[in-house]
C-alpha cells in the first residue's frame, strides 16, 4: 500500500488532529508503515524530539501524539514549520525543529517560499520512506484570502496530488453549510481532490442526522465518510480547546475522603498547558482552567504554567488581579507550582532584552531566584531524581536562565548529571521541565507534599494510575472510532488510488484574484 491523504476541516478544532490521530492507528493496525504530517501548524504546545537520527528540536505536540498513534518516534519532520504565537501580531518561526525567525504577519509573506520549499521536500523524504503520510491541514482549507502561496491545505493537496477528506464538528451547529461553502469557494482544480466528508461530535439518534447527511451527499456529489461520535474521554494532549473555565478531563472518585482541588491559570499565551492533564489523570483530583482571582481562593495548588511571553503575561497578572491572589496564596503556606514561565514569573527578578525586550522587570518575589533571557533558545530532553531517588523525565524548551545566590534554596529535580533544576522554598515550587508530571512516581510524590501542605489529609495517592497507559487508552479509541463509525473500505481506496476522478464543480468558486 503507497499513498497519501490529507484531512482537511470546516474550522480550526473542528478534529482534524483527533481523526488524522485515528487514521493513523487504524493503518497501524493493518500493518500499513505510516507517518504523520502536518506542513505547518501554529501553536505554543510542543515538544522537543529526538529521532532516530539524532536529529532533534521542536514540533507540535499533536504530532507527537498522532507519532505515538503512529508506532513510530517522533520526528522534525513531521511538523516542519512551527509557528508560535508571541503576540496578536507576531510569532517565532520553527524550521524542521529550529527557531530561525520572528515574524509578523505583514512580513510572513516574503519566508513563505523558503518554508514552501522545506515543506515540499519534507514531505516527499517521508513518502519515500513510509507507505502512507496522513497529512493534517491547519484552519480551513478554504481561507480565500491566504490561498495565493499557501503550502498547508489545497497547497499541499495540489503539490501531491493528495485525496482531501473535510471533517466538520456539528455540535457547533451549522455544520451542513460549513461543509458545503468549504467545497463551494474553492476553485475547481481543488475540489477535485475534495473527495468526502466526516461529521465529528455528534450526540444524539443517528437516524435523525440521516436526510442531512443525504443531503449534502446530493448536493456535492461528494458521499459522508461516517459520523463520529461526541466522545467525553478525548482529553488528552488537546491543543486547540482549552476553555475558560473548563474542568479537565473527568476526574475519578478520590481513593481517600477528600479530593485535591488544583487551580491552572490560564494565560493569554499559554505555552504547554498540557502539563497539568497529567494531574487531572489522578484519581481525586480536580483540575479547572481558570481566569478568575476568586477560584484561587478555594484551590489546594496554584499552577502558573509556561507562557510564550513571559513579561507580557506577568503584567496581565498583575491588570487582572490574579498575581495578588497567587501571591496571597503562597503567603498563606498554600502550595503554589510554576512551569517555565511561570517558574520564572514566580522570580525576583526578569532581565528580558530578548523576548519582551523590556530589560529588567519585577517577579513575583514568591522565590529568591532571577531569571535572564539569553538569545539562544534552550531544547533538550531531560532526566533525573526528585524526592531522594524518584526518577522523572521531561523536556525543556526556554530562553530564561535561572541564577540565584540563596545557599538554602533546594532544587526541585536533580539532573542526572547532580545539577539542580527548578527551586522548591517552602510550600513554592517551581521547573523548566515540561512533561515532568507524566512521570508516575514523581507526579505521586508531589500531590502527596501538595495534598500535606494544603492540609488534605484525607486525600491519597492511587499507586497504579499510568499517565502513558492513559494515552495509549485514548489512541486506541480513536482507532476504535474510525474502524467502527467510517467507510474504512473507501478510506482505503482514497489512500491507494487517490480522489475520484469526475467530481462535480459547486458555484461560485473563489472570488476573482485581486
Amino acid at each position: 500500500m503507497t499513498g497519501g491523504l490529507l484531512v482537511a476541516g470546516t474550522t480550526s478544532d473542528a478534529g482534524k488532529s483527533v481523526l488524522t490521530a485515528g487514521i493513523c492507528r487504524w493503518l497501524r493496525r493493518n500493518g500499513v508503515k505510516v507517518a504523520p504530517f502536518k506542513a505547518q501548524n501554529m501553536s505554543n504546545n510542543s515538544v522537543v524530539v529526538v529521532d532516530a537520527r539524532g536529529r532533534g528540536g521542536e514540533i507540535g505536540r499533536a504530532q507527537a501524539m498522532q507519532a505515538a498513534a503512529s508506532g513510530v518516534a517522533p520526528d522534525v519532520r513531521f511538523n516542519p514549520v512551527l509557528l508560535k504565537p508571541g503576540s496578536d501580531r507576531s510569532s517565532q518561526v520553527v524550521l524542521l525543529g529550529e527557531a530561525v525567525d520572528t515574524v509578523t504577519a505583514a512580513n510572513f509573506h516574503s519566508l513563505r517560499p523558503r518554508l514552501a520549499e522545506a515543506v515540499f521536500d519534507t514531505f516527499a523524504d517521508l513518502r519515500a520512506e513510509y507507505d502512507v503520510v496522513v497529512c493534517e491541514g491547519a484552519g480551513s482549507p478554504t481561507e480565500i484570502n491566504l490561498r495565493r502561496g499557501d503550502f498547508v491545505n489545497m497547497g499541499l493537496a495540489r503539490h501531491a496530488g493528495l485525496p482531501v477528506v473535510v471533517v466538520g464538528d456539528i455540535d457547533r451547529g451549522g455544520v451542513f453549510a460549513a461543509l458545503f461553502g468549504t467545497v463551494a469557494l474553492l476553485s475547481p482544480e481543488d475540489q477535485a481532490l475534495v473527495s468526502g466528508f466526516v461529521v465529528n461530535k455528534f450526540r444524539g439518534d443517528l437516524g435523525l442526522l440521516q436526510p442531512g447527511l443525504d443531503m449534502i451527499t446530493s448536493v456535492t456529489g461528494r458521499p459522508v465518510y461516517g459520523v463520529l461520535p461526541w466522545q467525553v474521554d478525548l482529553w488528552l494532549d488537546a491543543e486547540d480547546s482549552l476553555a475558560y473555565g473548563r474542568v479537565l478531563g473527568r476526574p475519578a472518585a478520590p481513593q481517600g475522603e477528600e479530593w485535591l482541588r488544583v487551580a491552572v491559570v490560564r494565560l493569554p499565551r499559554v505555552s504547554n498547558a498540557t502539563d497539568a492533564e497529567a494531574l487531572a489523570a489522578e484519581p481525586g483530583v480536580r483540575v479547572r482552567l481558570t481566569v478568575e482571582p476568586a477560584e484561587l481562593a478555594d484551590a489546594d495548588l496554584v499552577v502558573l504554567p509556561g507562557s510564550k511571553s513571559t513579561v507580557a503575561d506577568l503584567a496581565w497578572l498583575r491588570e487582572t488581579g490574579l498575581a495578588g491572589a497567587v501571591t496571597a496564596h503562597a503567603r498563606a503556606g498554600r502550595p503554589v507550582l510554576g512551569i517555565c514561565g511561570g517558574f520564572q514569573m514566580l522570580g525576583r527578578a526578569i532581565h528580558d532584552d530578548v523576548e519582551s525586550r523590556r530589560g529588567t522587570v519585577p517577579g513575583l518575589g514568591l522565590l529568591p531566584v532571577e531569571v535572564t533571557f539569553g538569545e539562544r533558545k534552550t531544547l533538550a530532553q531531560s532526566g533525573g531524581t526528585a524526592f531522594g531517588a524518584v526518577p522523572v523525565r521531561g523536556y525543556e524548551i526556554h530562553h530564561g536562565c535561572v541564577s540565584w545566590s540563596d545557599p538554602e534554596l533546594a532544587p526541585l529535580i536533580t539532573y542526572t548529571d547532580g545539577r539542580g533544576e527548578g527551586a522548591a522554598a517552602g510550600a513554592v515550587f517551581g521547573t523548566h521541565w515540561h512533561g515532568a508530571f507524566e512521570s508516575d512516581e514523581f507526579r505521586r510524590r508531589f500531590l502527596v507534599e501538595v495534598a500535606r501542605l494544603a492540609g488534605r489529609r484525607g486525600f491519597r495517592v492511587a499507586e497504579g494510575t499510568s499517565f502513558a497507559a492513559a494515552r495509549e487508552r485514548t489512541l486506541d479509541l480513536l482507532g476504535d472510532m474510525v474502524e467502527e463509525h467510517l467507510d474504512t473500505t473507501a478510506l482505503w481506496r482514497l489512500v491507494e488510488e487517490g480522489a475520484p476522478a469526475g467530481l462535480p464543480v459547486l458555484p461560485p468558486g473563489p472570488p476573482p484574484s485581486p
